[in-house]
């Protein structure tokens, strides 16, 4: 048994570490679990039994009306009751669902006295399939990655719940979002270094190679936000945050750290590589200088950074392809499409986020090649 402690404490502890931050995340309150518009209702998933389409209106591929659907109840206080809900139609494809008999909907019931009182279909139930899937992405990373492929997934877990419980209520509570998401950013950043090196000076030079492309990534981003005179309701569904009572909310300023957030990743992963890289050939070559090893990193940097700045260029456009489609089937000239604030946006996120991976690759090979350099006993890992 100390044998097997002694042989895997790295991983035991970071194991620790990574169950000890996700519990506290996941009971930290948001403060908006109640929201209004859900009390005094009952969420429930029911499975449509039959279906009226008599009250839907049809014109072209456009939906107008409603669907009214028969429901079995499945789980909650009104289990194995027949319910009536109904499905509003706003002309909208985007938003507009249609419910056949067999599917499953997730419904919110509104109750008076213990009664139901009116029953809304939100949308089709897809949470078992969401499961699924993470699932097999769990099974399958932790079988190719063995114990790197476990500490990924907390890293997963941590990031989503760090976002979720602290980033976001952050933002409408009304907080600095630069600041907040630099913070949150940097925090990330090396609890995930940590669990891929653990307590080393790897983890210190790449998380240091990480933050500085974080910071140039956010000075960059402000700047040019300004200079593009880019408003941050270009970001989808923002102005409904305005009109949810929450007009003083800076979506400029949300919209400036969401672009070195969006490639915080992709620096994160670049500082790794070169780190990665220098330690091995520190390990090959002990005697090696600190300077033919920087050297060394930076021409594994040069390497991932032509890979990197296209990963960030398709990860951004990917969403707008349907966007592009209509300006080419439109004849829209090339200058105006640069011209139009969306595509000015996605241009900002691209090349500064690029400018971000340009300076992490020298500053991490600098770093990594004088802390892993030199004459010395080759570090235990914690």
């Amino acid at each position: 048994m100390k044998d097997f402690i002694k042989k895997h404490k790295k991983f035991l502890i970071t194991t620790f570490i990574g169950f000890v931050i996700i519990g506290i995340l996941i009971a930290l309150p948001t403060g908006y679990e109640d929201a209004i518009i859900y009390q005094g209702t009952e969420r429930a998933v029911g499975t449509v039994i039959s279906v009226d389409n008599s009250m839907i209106k049809n014109s072209g591929l456009i939906q107008s009306g409603e669907q009214t659907c028969i429901l079995e109840v499945e789980n909650g206080k009104f289990k194995g009751q027949e319910i009536e809900g109904v499905n509003f139609l706003s002309g909208s494809l985007e938003k507009d669902k249609i419910y056949q008999v067999g599917d499953r909907a997730l419904v919110t019931i509104s109750e008076n006295n213990g009664e139901i009182a009116s029953v809304i279909m939100s949308d089709h139930y897809r949470l078992d399939k969401e499961f699924i899937l993470l699932i097999i992405f769990a099974i399958f990373l932790i079988l190719f990655a063995g114990k790197n492929g476990l500490q990924s997934i907390y890293s997963f877990v941590i990031t989503i719940l760090m976002i979720w419980k602290v980033l976001v209520p952050a933002y409408l509570n009304g907080m600095n979002p630069v600041w907040v998401g630099i913070a949150i950013t940097i925090l990330l950043t090396g609890i995930i270094i940590l669990f891929v090196y653990g307590f080393e000076r790897r983890t210190i030079a790449a998380t240091l190679g990480s933050l500085l492309g974080i910071v140039t990534t956010a000075i960059l981003g402000i700047v040019f936000t300004d200079l593009f005179k880019i408003h941050g309701a270009v970001m989808s569904d923002s102005e409904s945050l305005l009109y949810s009572g929450y007009q003083n909310l800076n979506l400029t300023a949300i919209f400036m750290s969401g672009i070195f957030i969006g490639a915080s990743g992709a620096m994160m992963d670049l500082s790794v590589d070169i780190t990665s890289a220098i330690y091995e050939v520190v390990q090959k070559k002990p005697t090696i200088g600190w300077r033919e090893a920087t050297k060394s990193g930076i021409n594994v940097g040069k390497a991932a950074m032509g890979t990197m700045t296209t990963t960030l260029l398709l990860a951004y456009s990917g969403g707008y392809i349907a966007l592009l489609m209509v300006f080419m089937a439109q004849g829209t000239p090339i200058d105006h499409i640069l011209n139009y604030k969306y595509v000015a946006a996605e241009i900002l996120d691209t090349v500064v986020g690029s400018f971000g991976l340009v300076t992490v690759a020298p500053f991490t090979a600098l770093v990594a090649g004088i802390l892993l350099t030199g004459k010395r006993e080759e570090e235990k890992e914690i």
